[in-house]
């Protein structure tokens, strides 16, 4: 879900804003859609209305934490976890296999760590969740198989929990979102669908195409933007930190909400593209002091332990705050998420999921819940 603020901050004195970027794409339909900022004593406005496929965004005049959106209507979001259900056979069924039997015995736990493992979940998410599931049992004087999946999916949700964050849009403007993802993470993708997205929950955005690396990304960004009737800051050859800086002024001068910047596909064994990647931030916040406001990991659900390498190998030149998984539908290994969930809070904070995908579709791309992903994942 979205949180979304209308209330402007004012920009520090001391940000340098540069000039509007060269080569500027606008929309060939209709202008981008306006958000006038509400009047300081005025009361907050009603929520947004969103369709509902889309993540909620909750509109309110207030410039720090937001209050939870209202959630989407019962029938669709139940659509939703019909098709996560679907996504997440392929990882789910050798799970649920495992409480077939009659009998709880040390058998079934030595079934389940294989098939956690097996899921990707990861050694030391894996011992956690079976000395976790044990304790449940015993508390709880389980008797039956069916009682333990049960328990076993309240202590997949308790440990993904922590994953679930808003993401707040609207309390800087604009709100700068770096992404980065490997190439096929489905990166330009996700950020046209989160384009369309925040254009329909009334938010202006400004996209940069800073992947100057391949080009068939600049191509397909603009495609995105046509679609969404958004504006595109593209300069072919150019270097992408200075695509980034110019789109950061322009949706300063602009006064657009959100500027989302899309950086070059990358393996984290490119050290050139990964120290590109540390200069597009330090780049972006000589554009504005307080930016990058998010930046974020796409990741292939495919890509299982692999990826949470991915996620430690990209904090450290980007400093992560958040990520969108992508593909759950075609793998096995869903149970990664539970490998981040039990890795980061070691490195002293969580990494919040604000994004899965289960599909090609714009609907397919919605926010993470715990309860509900475990419900899929066992279902």
């Amino acid at each position: 879900m979205f949180s979304f603020f209308r209330k402007k901050k004012p920009a520090p004195e001391s940000t340098p804003v540069a000039a509007p970027a060269q080569d500027v794409q606008a929309a060939p339909a209709e202008p981008p859609v306006t958000v006038s900022a509400a009047p300081a004593p005025a009361p907050a406005p009603a929520p947004a209305t969103v369709p509902p496929v889309a993540p909620v965004v909750a509109v309110a005049d207030a410039p720090a934490i937001s209050t939870p959106p209202p959630e989407p209507e019962p029938a669709a979001r139940a659509g939703w976890l019909d098709r996560l259900k679907s996504g997440l056979r392929k990882t789910g069924s050798s799970i649920t296999t495992v409480f077939a039997g009659t009998r709880i015995d040390d058998a079934l736990y030595e079934d389940l760590e294989t098939a956690l493992l097996l899921a990707d979940t990861g050694v030391s998410a894996t011992e956690f969740l079976l000395n976790d599931l044990k304790r449940r049992v015993k508390e709880q004087r389980a008797t039956e198989p069916s009682q333990v999946k049960a328990l076993l999916q309240d202590a997949i949700t308790d440990m993904l929990t922590p994953l679930e964050k808003s993401l707040v849009v609207g309390e800087y403007h604009p709100t700068v979102i770096m992404v980065a993802g490997v190439n096929g993470a489905g990166k330009t993708t996700s950020i046209g669908k989160l384009t369309k997205h925040l254009a329909d929950a009334g938010a202006t955005v400004l996209l940069a195409a800073a992947d100057t690396f391949r080009a068939a990304a600049r191509e397909q960004l603009s495609i995105w933007a046509d679609r969404n009737r958004v504006e595109i800051i593209s300069q072919q050859g150019a270097d992408p930190s200075a695509v980034s800086f110019d789109a950061v002024a322009a949706g300063r001068a602009r006064s657009k909400d959100v500027v989302l910047v899309d950086t070059a596909g990358r393996l984290p064994t490119q050290k050139h593209l990964m120290e590109e990647l540390s200069k597009i931030r330090r780049v972006v916040t000589k554009a504005d002091v307080t930016a990058p406001h998010e930046v974020l990991l796409v990741i292939d659900g495919n890509t299982g332990q692999n990826a949470l390498a991915q996620v430690k190998a990209f904090d450290a030149a980007a400093q992560l705050t958040g990520l969108i998984v992508t593909k759950l539908d075609g793998t096995a290994k869903g149970g990664v998420l539970c490998a981040i969930a039990r890795e980061y809070p070691a490195q002293g904070r969580p990494m919040p999921v604000y994004f899965i995908g289960v599909g090609e579709k714009l609907e397919d791309l919605q926010t993470f819940k715990a309860r509900e992903f475990a419900q899929a994942l066992l279902a």
